[in-house]
């Protein structure tokens, strides 16, 4: 029951963490192939294989942290539309 708490705490986290993308479209991909991975191995019971999931799942969210920390640098805050009068 422990493996089961910790996948679903990592699974929040992920999901949590790719909210954060500033891009509409980097998100929704983010989150896509979070919950099509994590449905894909649902049926999953072996310990070891779980085990190597959830490192490459925390090693994903980490992946994403960074990603998410480089692309908030360069988001800027107003349109360039909207900068110059016509």
């Amino acid at each position: 029951m422990a493996a089961r708490s910790q996948v679903l705490s990592l699974y929040k986290q992920i999901l949590r963490e790719s909210e954060k993308f500033p891009s509409y479209n980097i998100k929704t991909y983010a989150l896509r192939r979070t919950k099509d991975a994590f449905r894909a191995n649902k049926s999953v019971k072996d310990a070891q294989t779980i085990s190597s999931f959830m490192k490459k799942g925390n090693e994903d969210l980490n992946l994403i942290k960074r990603q998410v920390s480089s692309l908030l640098m360069y988001v800027s805050t107003e349109w360039l539309l909207f900068s110059r009068p016509i």
